[in-house]
C-alpha cells in the first residue's frame, strides 16, 4: 500500500470510512479535508444499478448546475451565416463552419464542450474519431445539437455538465470547487443525483443508487447515504 502524504495522513481521519453521510455532511467535511494549496475539484462518483451494455439501461444526459461548475469553459460552436454570429455574441469562444471543421482535423483542441446547428452535423460528423473518443461530440440528447445556439452557450458556459454512465456502471462528474460555499457544494451534489433519479430506466430492476462518493481531487472519499434519495425509486 502506498505511504501516505503528511497533508493527506491528516486529512483520512477526518472521515469515517464506515459511515455514510448526508449531502451536507459530505459537503463540510470535503472542505475541512482540503489541503492543497490549489482550487480543488469537487467531484461525484454514483454507482448505478444498470448495465450500459443494454441500451435500454443507458444513463446519459445534461443539466446546468444550481452554482455552476467554478470552471472556465471554452465552448466552441460549428453553425454558419446568422447562428455563427449568435454564437459569437453569447460568448463562444470559437465559432465557424467549414473553416472550423478544417481547423480541428489540423489538430485544433483549445476546447472544453462543442456545439452545433442540425444542418452542420453532416461535416461535424467527420471529426468523429477525434472528438468521440474525448466526449465532444456533440449529440441532440445533450442539447449541443441545436438551432437555440444563443441559449446553448449560454448554458455551457453557466455551468451546463454531461453525464453518462460508464461501463462499470459509475457516473463520474464535476460538480465545483473547494472554494465554493458548504451550501453551493450541496445543492450542486443534490441537482446531480436527482437529475439521475429522474433518468432512471424502466428497465433497471433492484437497488438503483448503489453508492454515492463526493471527493476534492486531493482529498479523501466521502460515502453519501443514497437511501435519502431512493424513496420510490427501487423495484425488487
Amino acid at each position: 500500500m502506498p505511504k501516505l502524504s503528511k497533508n493527506r495522513a491528516k486529512a483520512e481521519p477526518m472521515v469515517d470510512r464506515a459511515r455514510k453521510y448526508s449531502v451536507e455532511e459530505a459537503a463540510a467535511l470535503v472542505k475541512q479535508a482540503k489541503f492543497a494549496k490549489f482550487d480543488e475539484t469537487v467531484d461525484i462518483a454514483v454507482r448505478l444499478g444498470v448495465n450500459p451494455k443494454h441500451a435500454d439501461q443507458m444513463v446519459r444526459g445534461a443539466l446546468v448546475l444550481p452554482h455552476g461548475t467554478g470552471q472556465t469553459v471554452r465552448v466552441l460552436v460549428f453553425a454558419k451565416g446568422e447562428k455563427e454570429r449568435e454564437a459569437k455574441e453569447a460568448g463562444a469562444d470559437f465559432a465557424g463552419s467549414d473553416d472550423m471543421v478544417a481547423k480541428v482535423s489540423e489538430g485544433f483542441m483549445d476546447f472544453d464542450r462543442v456545439i452545433a446547428t442540425p444542418d452542420m452535423m453532416g461535416a461535424v460528423g467527420k471529426l468523429g474519431r477525434i472528438l468521440g473518443p474525448r466526449g465532444l461530440m456533440p449529440n441532440p440528447k445533450v442539447g449541443t445539437v441545436t438551432f437555440d445556439i444563443g441559449n446553448a452557450v449560454k448554458e455551457a458556459k453557466g455551468g451546463k455538465i454531461e453525464y453518462r454512465v460508464e461501463k462499470a456502471g459509475i457516473v463520474h462528474a464535476r460538480i465545483g470547487k473547494v472554494s465554493f460555499s458548504e451550501q453551493g457544494i450541496a445543492d450542486n451534489a443534490k441537482a446531480l443525483i436527482n437529475a439521475l433519479v429522474r433518468a432512471k430506466p424502466s428497465t433497471a430492476k433492484g437497488a438503483y443508487l448503489r453508492s454515492i462518493t463526493m471527493s476534492s481531487t486531493m482529498g479523501p472519499g466521502i460515502k453519501i447515504d443514497p437511501a435519502i434519495f431512493m424513496a420510490g425509486t427501487e423495484e425488487g
